[in-house]
């Protein structure tokens, strides 16, 4: 029901009471997959809290910065490892477990070290490190992708305690390979960030509500093409159609100015793969393609951008990333029946950790090879700022601007993006607190903007923006969509999630 064209699923009896879920849809109208991906991810970050919290107390001193990053780098280590054993990235499922397994837990540090050096090593040149290597530690394919190139990094003794919860369960008593990348990578970043500790809840974006974002945006649109791309009797224009569509999806280029653990980059690419495993699928379908060895995947995560203010967010985002491309190769296996090389991890620097106010976002991404632009930028009211942020509002209106001191956080990401889009036929989409399009705001901000030639392509009607999390964040949100080129596109207002056509 899912996948209305796909083939049928088939669950083994022995399987049922973990595959049970799927023949949910027999009673429940909710989509049960996605649920079930939630309930994983969200248990998969209570795993890493108890593990932060117990490798924590074994650190020499508990708040240097020094040891604070090591930690959380150690956690992310740890986590793609868990992941990438349950996930079959290694070669086999369950190695990382019977690797370390066979360790006293007085000898895991020295060893867990020297692992993380072999994953950094390329096979061909590990006989520097040792050319008497075990054949068990040998066998660990090369990661790279940065994931475990920082060998400065404290890593602290272990405790059985701390064992027992890797060994029995974090890895026999659970499955990462069932994770939501893009629920778990902010689900990962608020467990391991002490402000959302502290306060209790973790705060992130579920994903009907990054849908309400970059539906309206450009999925929509793709889904129609290829929709009506599928209705097309020829073979031979179907088959060259496709084939465009899926160069068109490689070709598309993404920016998310405030990116925090780069959830709504990671469930745009996963959007996109779909997509192209969709294509993929017709074109085998119809007998007309034979794929050569690597050329099968168009869509890849370098076209994906991100600026964000904090570095372990930043190695976040990363992560889920490369987890979610891991998925999403392996739903291009099934439909291909072929093995495709996942290892080693492509270097992936498009994220750039800094102030996505100071910095400058053609540093980043040229706006003329750029398409999109998408988020949800930090909600802080203009009574309520520190002073470095009342600097970046003047840094990016000016000190001239009207009533500049009124100015909620968020206009800045608006202001800057116009700057940027001028000249261009970039579409953006920002989620902001409702006050934004509200009393003086209207005047302050969006005045100038419209004579500055922005217009609004789409807009959600104020809903409230709950996080998924224990302590939810009651937030009442807006959603606009907007751009500077000229545009024929039909306006809409969305009520409820109810589009309605409107012509302002």
């Amino acid at each position: 029901m899912e996948q209305p064209g796909g083939e049928p699923e088939e669950i083994q009896l022995a399987d049922l009471e973990k595959e049970y879920y799927r023949l949910n849809f027999l009673v429940d109208s909710g989509n049960e997959h996605l649920k079930k991906e939630m309930e994983v991810s969200i248990q998969a970050g209570e795993l890493v809290g108890v593990l932060y919290d117990a490798l924590l107390e074994q650190y020499a001193d508990k708040t240097s910065d020094a040891s604070l990053k090591s930690l959380n780098m150690l956690c992310v280590r740890l986590v793609f490892c868990l992941y990438a054993e349950d996930a079959g990235i290694f070669g086999k499922k369950g190695m990382f477990h019977d690797y370390m397994r066979q360790f006293p837990t007085k000898e895991w540090h020295k060893h867990l070290i020297e692992l993380f050096r072999v994953l950094d090593t390329k096979e061909e040149e590990r006989y520097k490190i040792d050319k008497y290597m075990e054949d068990d530690l040998a066998a660990f394919p090369y990661v790279n992708g940065g994931l475990f190139a920082d060998e400065e990094i404290e890593v602290p003794r272990f405790t059985d305690e701390i064992v027992d919860l890797i060994l029995n369960r974090s890895s026999e008593d659970f499955d990462w390979s069932q994770i939501s990348p893009t629920i778990f990578g902010a689900v990962f970043e608020s467990t391991l960030n002490p402000e959302t500790r502290r306060s209790g809840g973790m705060h992130y974006t579920s994903i009907e509500n990054i849908h309400k974002v970059i539906d309206p945006l450009f999925l929509d649109e793709l889904k129609e093409e290829l929709a009506e791309i599928k209705e097309l009797k020829t073979i031979k224009t179907k088959k060259e159609k496709l084939e465009r569509f899926q160069q068109k999806l490689a070709s598309l280029t993404f920016l998310d100015p405030a990116c925090g653990s780069g959830n709504f980059l990671t469930e745009t690419y996963i959007s996109l793969r779909r997509l192209e495993n969709e294509v993929i699928e017709l074109l085998q379908g119809d007998g007309q393609i034979q794929f050569g060895f690597g050329d099968v995947i168009r869509v890849g995560i370098n076209q994906f951008y991100g600026i964000e203010i904090n570095d372990f967010a930043v190695k976040v985002a990363m992560t889920s990333l490369w987890i979610a491309e891991s998925q999403m190769m392996k739903e291009t296996e099934d439909i291909i029946h072929m093995s495709l090389e996942f290892l080693p991890l492509k270097s992936y620097t498009n994220i750039i950790e800094g102030n996505a106010l100071t910095v400058d976002w053609e540093d980043v991404v040229s706006k003329y090879s750029l398409n999109y632009i998408m988020g949800n930028p930090p909600f802080i009211g203009a009574r309520w700022m520190n002073k470095i942020q009342k600097e970046d509002v003047i840094g990016v209106f000016g000190a001239k601007w009207k009533n500049v001191g009124n100015l909620d956080y968020v206009s800045c990401w608006y202001k800057k993006s116009v700057n940027y889009m001028k000249n261009t036929s970039i579409r953006a989409a920002l989620v902001s607190t409702n006050s934004i399009v509200q009393g003086e705001s209207v005047a302050n901000l969006w005045k100038p903007l419209f004579e500055d030639g922005l217009h609004i392509d789409f807009a959600h009607r104020t809903f409230r923006w709950d996080s998924e999390a224990s302590l939810k964040a009651h937030v009442h949100c807006v959603i606009v969509g907007f751009s500077m080129g000229v545009t024929d596109k039909q306006k809409i207002i969305y009520s409820d999630n109810r589009p309605i056509l409107a012509d302002n």
